[in-house]
């Protein structure tokens, strides 16, 4: 996949590499402008950035390496995210601002530029195409940033274009809980960055976990999946070691 025209601005507001995998992005509103946002970014005291920004015009300018974490999404606020692992979300995910305000309708040259860097990203890091992967802020923060990117945002479209960019619902990795997360996604990236999904609180399975032609099983019992694995034991030491076995 092509990298899209990107724009280096740089910003100071970044942590050092922390050793884990991007599995994520997170899309935000910018609540301002993008020359303002290049300015905010810049700042120290601010204390604050993000990987990118996608200006209304189309323009895509970077603010931190893929290598660092940036400070987007570090503050997780009642989170509807299966994927949050209780440590720090900016160690694991990639942001992406967009000029404008919340409810606004992108415009299309903003429209092709974010879906662009979506695909170059989503190739690049080995990102699944799920919606649990490809996340607004709000997922993160549901109380202050109920309202990030907003009501304007265009997932489904977004989604549909990005449809065929990753053939990972091949295979799957379920988690019983979230406790077992970094196991899995370390099973994930032996077998192609392949999407991680988590059994609901009713210990109930997503619907494309379900689909999926091959699905790894960490940390409870069998589901019935036709060709599954089973990376599990009577605790979650024997489930580390089954894990542990399976990775060599």
């Amino acid at each position: 996949m092509d990298k899209p025209n990107i724009t280096w601005i740089g910003s100071p507001n970044h942590n050092d590499p922390k050793g884990y995998k991007m599995i994520a992005i997170v899309d935000h509103i910018m609540a301002g402008t993008l020359i303002g946002t290049d300015s905010w970014f810049l700042n120290p005291a601010s204390k604050a950035s993000s990987h990118f920004g996608v200006g209304k015009n189309g323009d895509i300018h970077q603010y931190v390496d893929l290598k660092y974490p940036a400070w987007a999404n570090g503050i997780a606020n009642k989170p509807d995210w299966p994927l949050y692992s209780g440590v720090n979300p900016n160690y694991y995910t990639i942001s992406i601002e967009h000029e404008g305000y919340s409810g606004d309708v992108m415009t299309e040259a903003q429209y092709q530029s974010t879906l662009a860097l979506h695909r170059w990203l989503v190739a690049e890091l080995g990102i699944p195409v799920t919606r649990d992967n490809i996340i607004g802020h709000y997922r993160i923060d549901s109380v202050n940033k109920s309202n990030c990117p907003g009501s304007g945002f265009p997932w489904d479209r977004l989604f549909e274009d990005l449809k065929g960019e990753s053939d990972v619902l091949d295979v799957a990795v379920l988690l019983n809980t979230k406790d077992d997360f970094w196991a899995g996604v370390d099973v994930a990236v032996k077998n192609g960055n392949c999407a991680v999904f988590v059994r609901g609180e009713d210990r109930s399975v997503p619907k494309d976990a379900k689909s999926v032609e091959k699905l790894f099983v960490i940390g409870g019992a069998t589901v019935g999946h036709p060709n599954e694995v089973l990376l599990s034991g009577n605790d979650k030491y024997d489930t580390a070691a089954a894990v542990k076995r399976y990775l060599g």
